[in-house]
């Protein structure tokens, strides 16, 4: 496994994606392998919330 310090980072707060720690951790989502897949970060959010929710609703029933 790779150093978390050389993999990508979605910054929430800016939008932009970083390599390593350069911002504060509440701040950042990853770590993602590529710059690429941590520029798709709010996407793939989105979707673990929607289906995290969906899975909540149907435990509840």
């Amino acid at each position: 496994m790779s150093n978390a310090s050389t993999k990508f980072w979605y910054n929430l707060v800016t939008g932009e994606v970083e390599q390593g720690f350069e911002s504060p951790a509440i701040d950042r989502a990853g770590p993602f392998e590529t710059r690429e897949e941590a520029m798709k970060a709010p996407e793939l959010l989105r979707e673990r919330s929607r289906a995290w929710a969906e899975e909540e609703a149907r435990e509840d029933r």
